[in-house]
């Protein structure tokens, strides 16, 4: 029988059938027999994701509309179908792999990658045959033919399988449960909108709203320090005493007190020269190309990443959903066969420092599943190179030339200081000579900001007096920057340096912060498309609709990195065969009963004062009104919040159970209607008024259809 190859989109199919003498049918491709495959092989693919979670109304009929009674959504059992406008491609799979005794996955070498594949295996109804793996980091054709003639087992791809539908049904659990949930309280608090949630989407978002914050509450305070610019025999120079106040009057008695003046003369009393020497980048992860894009080109994360895949399918780079920057012998050998052909390529040829791999680079232990991004052995002419796009060809050279950097010298500088004596008021000045630009020469020299800037000092003797030139500088506190996106990225990465518990950051240190170096691009595009944040000329504000989630989530797990983190950990013990997905789902089941018992009560103290605009109000029709609990009344009909009083839906039977919307002039929020519904009473309620005006606190308790006040 013919082996079936499914890839996990066209394009992929495509590269995998350019190594191959094939021919063409509808849906699939087929492999002429070869040397690999004697009898031939039949390649087909899905269009992503070709299977498909169902929705919630699937499972239950009452889960269809939102309402709070029937939360938390939990299935007893999770069933997928077949993805809408999808069916036609999956029959062709369906056919080919029911049809054959051998199947090989050659969807993208990740978690993903399996589970799309064995989401639409199990979904043809397939057993028992012979499935292996095809594990490969380039698309070149001769890295195609070595993998399949190098195919693994199936055992780890399991275990990844196992991992990444845990995490998608973790994540449709958590979406599904707390989307409702905070629309719906939400709403019962005037904000007519839907609020999106998500594992990883909520505590960036989260995030985002704390560097907002400390931008929008940061007092700028004044400071004062004294500078000097002295002259000496060859040259001028900067310097800067280390006297920082907050009034300029404390800054000149403490040079008056050394009788310095303006024009006072000083002695240099020391000058040391350090040689120092940086050592060329080490290559990419994804991660990092996405940053260095975002800051020279100002290319948001997602567009790298797709930008990328297209070099990838193009056979130009190695995988780009990488988290490594590390490669083994393998791929240096063939670097450093090419290290000519790629000089010529940017037109940049330099004297080899070194043939011989160095640890910082190269290193087997630090790659799993894929190593860094470098240039594949194809190398373009000269016409492939002039039909890239402009972001292609600097990603692609950025690759090419952080690859041929690790060959080229160190950069090589001397760092001078200088100390200034005047009066006995030290003034310090570092400076820097630049002696070797050695792998810098590869790169645009980037922009310093002046204050940063080092410069090279004129020639200086110890002990030489200097003209100088006194002076008192005013300077002011200055808040924390806004994220650009590439900076994003970094935050998510690196997020465990914001939380506080130790124990919290060690986690956070080891599963590499929120989301994966695959999906945080794609987290950043789903938070702008809900409108939780916006991107101005590459700087990320939280909207007011942000706001509000943030305000919401306050306080719960949603707002914190360490809760996904956790997850992440124990998901990963299932890709390693330490955990099971059915002990994690049952973990998840807990969290989301104890989100729904907790988060009322948040939501009831919490004051949100925030109008959304009309166009963030726009509500489907089936989410106008709220069902609030079972009525205690007539126990067949559900209590329905409508815009100003709570009623029985079952109230064309006869039933004319009704709660106020407000009552002694205070409004009763949907938890507190629920409470008077499912335990008779509710909590105290602060700020009734009764009829002199005066403001008092009571509970209020249900009794034979009427409310009456309890007093605590």
């Amino acid at each position: 029988m013919k082996p079936v190859i499914l890839a996990e989109k066209p394009s992929q199919a495509k590269a995998y059938a350019d190594a191959f003498t094939t021919r063409k049918h509808d849906g699939y491709t087929e492999i002429q027999p070869c040397e690999i495959f004697p009898e031939g092989a039949y390649i087909t693919w899905g269009v992503g994701h070709l299977v498909e979670l169902k929705e919630p109304h699937a499972y239950n009929s009452s889960w269809k509309r939102w309402s709070l009674g029937s939360l938390p959504i939990l299935p007893e059992r999770y069933e997928f179908q077949v993805s809408q406008g999808k069916f036609k491609q999956f029959q062709i799979v369906k056919r080919l792999i029911k049809g054959t005794d051998r199947v090989i996955n050659a969807c993208d070498v990740d978690r993903e990658g399996s589970n799309i594949f064995y989401s639409i295996y199990y979904m043809t109804g397939a057993r028992n045959q012979l499935i292996q793996r095809l594990w490969i980091n380039s698309l070149e054709a001769d890295e195609v033919r070595k993998g399949f003639e190098n195919l693994r087992d199936n055992k780890k791809d399991l275990q990844l399988y196992e991992e990444a539908k845990a995490r998608q049904i973790s994540d449709w659990l958590v979406g599904m449960n707390g989307s409702r949930m905070y629309t719906l309280l939400l709403q019962a608090k005037g904000i007519q909108e839907v609020f999106p949630i998500g594992r990883v989407q909520s505590p960036t978002v989260y995030l985002i709203y704390q560097r907002q914050r400390e931008i929008e509450t940061f007092v700028s305070e004044p400071f004062f320090e004294a500078e000097a610019i002295f002259t000496a025999a060859n040259g001028t120079y900067k310097g800067k005493a280390k006297l920082k106040e907050p009034k300029r009057e404390l800054i000149a008695e403490a040079l008056n007190s050394r009788n310095i003046t303006k024009r006072t003369p000083g002695t240099i009393t020391s000058i040391t020269h350090t040689d120092k020497r940086t050592p060329p980048p080490q290559l990419h992860s994804l991660s990092t190309l996405q940053a260095t894009a975002n800051r020279r080109w100002k290319a948001s994360p997602a567009t790298v990443l797709k930008t990328m895949q297209t070099l990838y399918e193009k056979k130009l780079v190695s995988y780009p959903r990488t988290d490594t920057r590390h490669i083994t012998p393998s791929e240096f050998n063939y670097l450093v066969a090419n290290i000519e052909s790629y000089q010529k390529l940017i037109e940049q040829p330099f004297e080899v420092a070194s043939r011989t791999p160095k640890k910082r680079y190269v290193d087997s232990s630090k790659v799993q599943e894929h190593y860094a991004i470098i240039p594949t052995k194809k190398i373009p002419t000269a016409a492939a190179i002039a039909k890239l796009d402009s972001l292609e060809r600097n990603l692609y050279e950025e690759v090419v030339r952080t690859a041929l950097a690790m060959f080229h010298r160190d950069y090589l500088y001397t760092e001078t200081k200088v100390t200034t004596d005047v009066n006995g008021l030290p003034f310090f000045t570092t400076g820097k000579t630049e002696r070797d630009k050695g792998w810098k020469e590869l790169f645009a020299a980037p922009k310093i900001a002046k204050d940063t800037e080092e410069s090279a000092l004129p020639p200086l003797e110890h002990n030489e007096t200097v003209q100088s030139e006194i002076g008192i500088k005013e300077g002011a506190t200055q808040p924390p920057k806004p994220y650009t996106e590439g900076q994003l990225i970094a935050m998510m990465k690196t997020c465990g340096k914001l939380v506080e518990d130790q124990s919290e950051t060690d986690i956070l240190k080891e599963v590499e912060g929120l989301g994966t170096e695959a999906t945080r691009s794609s987290i950043i595009e789903t938070i702008k498309k809900h409108g939780y944040i916006s991107v101005t000329k590459n700087i990320v504000s939280i909207t007011d609709k942000g706001r509000v989630l943030c305000l919401a989530i306050e306080g719960s797990l949603l707002a914190s990195p360490s809760m996904t983190a956790k997850w992440e950990t124990y998901l990963k013990k299932i890709g390693n065969g330490e955990g099971t997905g059915q002990h994690f789902l049952g973990s998840v089941a807990k969290f989301i009963e104890k989100l729904l018992e907790d988060v009322p009560v948040q939501l009831e103290q919490q004051t949100i004062d925030i109008v959304l605009p009309p166009s963030q109000s726009s509500r489907k029709k089936s989410y106008s009104r709220t069902e609030v609990a079972p009525c205690p009344r007539c126990k067949t009909g559900n209590i329905i919040a409508h815009k100003n009083f709570y009623g029985c839906s079952s109230y064309k039977s006869g039933c004319k159970q009704t709660f106020p919307g407000t009552f002694l002039k205070k409004s009763l929020t949907v938890p507190q209607v629920r409470l008077l519904c499912t335990k008779g009473k509710t909590n105290t309620i602060k700020g009734f008024t009764s009829a002199d005006g005066k403001k008092f606190d009571a509970a209020l308790e249900y009794k034979e259809g009427k409310l009456e006040l309890v007093f605590v």
